[in-house]
């Protein structure tokens, strides 16, 4: 499905129960290869504020990543990218009853607690509400789960 096939099914997805609260966040999470090439998820999620969601997912692989700095940073830049796609859209739907958020996979434990000021900077910049873990759950569970 292309962006606006996705931002359709929210819509319709939002519209079956307009008295609830929605969340729209998108979250990439990635792995290395057996081939040294780098697997990316990028999800959307529609969270239905206390009654369940929905999600879309895709997978790109892109070439060569050195190191975990030049990774992380390449999953908030595709999930700055599916953001401004989808947010543009949205906007053109008329629909106005959700909160967005871009969700990072980085958190205070772990190799990727230098990066954190970073990404959120980047995502920040982007005039978008950015997500850590143990919040960023698009990221951390949704994406993670398809790479």
């Amino acid at each position: 499905m292309g962006v606006p096939q996705v931002v359709s099914e929210i819509a319709r997805f939002i519209t079956e129960n307009p008295k609830y609260k929605y969340k729209i966040i998108i979250g990439s999470d990635s792995e290395m290869t057996a081939g040294k090439m780098a697997d990316f998820v990028t999800a959307v999620v529609v969270h239905r504020v206390g009654n369940g969601g929905r999600y879309f997912w895709r997978r790109v692989q892109l070439g060569q990543f050195h190191t975990l700095r030049d990774r992380i940073i390449q999953e908030v830049i595709l999930s700055l990218d599916v953001a401004k796609a989808v947010l543009t859209e949205l906007k053109s739907s008329g629909l106005m009853n959700w909160d967005f958020e871009i969700h990072a996979d980085v958190g205070s434990n772990g190799p990727t607690r230098a990066l954190i000021q970073e990404v959120v900077g980047m995502i920040r910049a982007n005039d978008f509400e950015a997500k850590t873990k143990p919040e960023s759950y698009a990221a951390s569970k949704v994406a993670d789960r398809h790479v």
